[in-house]
């Protein structure tokens, strides 16, 4: 039988809160015909599916297609799925409904953590938590934490809230910028000796911050489907080190043909491949981290992702021509 571990959560997020015992429930050793005459005449909450329990564990599920095409004579033991996905009780809503996706199931069986059956998801309340669950990702990936409710509170809200919402984070930009001026004016001498180093700096800072932004997007879409950073870091790492070579390998050339210095042209090309990998780490890690603080990223992760990802592009440009170009 299929388990998913459980997880701590919320009650009235959890699997074991959506689980429902008003079910058709018979032995492994019942009949067809003895399981389908005791349903007749009575009310259940739902007959998507059998649970078939060998006294309180669950030994297997049936659906009702199956239970009404089999013959009279078979026993439960031998059309029922031996192995269907189940989800322990305090298991979250949101892995419970992709376990029973996962497996084309109509239902989920909920069990506790001695594998006794507590009741069947059914079918209506997987579309119930589905939606739920979707209203709160689209949320999430518009940059709100909770739900469309919030959305729309922020869409709506006073000019003041916008401010005292908006404002923190863009001041930490202004700082940001203030470092980057900075950053720039103690390679001063440096850009005096070799103007042509300037005229790549807005194009470094660009290409990092669109390789961090791609990466952000899809940090913030893995994190909101349940995705964890641990299975997106490796990846997206090699990733972004990947479309550093390139687009270094892209750029020497390119440059050295319109400026004809190749000094110039390898601290650029050396710069890029360090700017994006660095970009591609900063905007994994603050998404998660927002997260973890429960911190609104839609006001908070982008400004800062783009501040932090300014200043190490400058920095490492600048430096990296220093070390070339002397």
């Amino acid at each position: 039988m299929v388990t998913i571990a459980a997880t701590s959560g919320e009650p009235s997020t959890t699997a074991g809160g959506h689980a429902c015992t008003d079910v058709p429930v018979a032995a492994p050793g019942d009949t067809v015909g003895a399981v389908l005459a005791r349903m007749r005449g009575r009310r259940f909450a739902s007959v998507a599916v059998v649970a078939i329990c060998e006294g309180p564990e669950l030994a297997g599920l049936l659906t009702i297609e199956k239970l009404l095409a089999a013959e009279d004579a078979a026993t439960m033991a031998q059309i029922m799925d031996r192995d269907p996905p189940t989800v322990v009780g305090d298991q979250d809503q949101e892995r419970a409904v992709w376990a029973a996706l996962g497996h084309d199931e109509p239902g989920l069986a909920v069990i506790d953590d001695q594998r006794r059956w507590m009741g069947v998801i059914p079918p209506q309340r997987l579309l119930s938590v589905l939606l739920a669950e979707h209203d709160e990702d689209v949320a999430r990936l518009s940059g709100y934490l909770k739900s469309t409710a919030g959305a729309r509170s922020a869409s709506t809200e006073s000019v003041r809230r916008r401010l005292w919402h908006r404002l923190p984070w863009l001041l930490v930009g202004l700082a940001g910028s203030m470092l980057a001026a900075g950053v720039v004016d103690a390679f001063q001498a440096q850009l005096e000796r070799q103007v042509l180093v300037a005229f790549f700096i807005p194009g470094i800072v660009y290409l990092a911050d669109a390789v961090g932004t791609q990466t952000e997007a899809l940090v913030i879409r893995g994190l909101s489907v349940g995705v964890g950073i641990r299975r997106i870091v490796w990846r997206e790492s090699v990733t972004g080190l990947l479309i550093g070579v390139l687009i270094a390998a892209a750029a020497y050339p390119i440059t050295l043909v319109f400026w004809h210095d190749a000094a110039v042209s390898a601290a650029v090309s050396l710069s890029l491949l360090a700017a994006c990998s660095v970009a591609a780490a900063v905007a994994m890690a603050l998404p998660w981290a927002f997260s973890r603080l429960r911190v609104d990223p839609a006001f908070g992760s982008g400004p800062l992702a783009t501040v932090l990802q300014d200043l190490i592009s400058i920095f490492i440009y600048l430096w990296v021509s220093t070390a070339i170009l002397g």
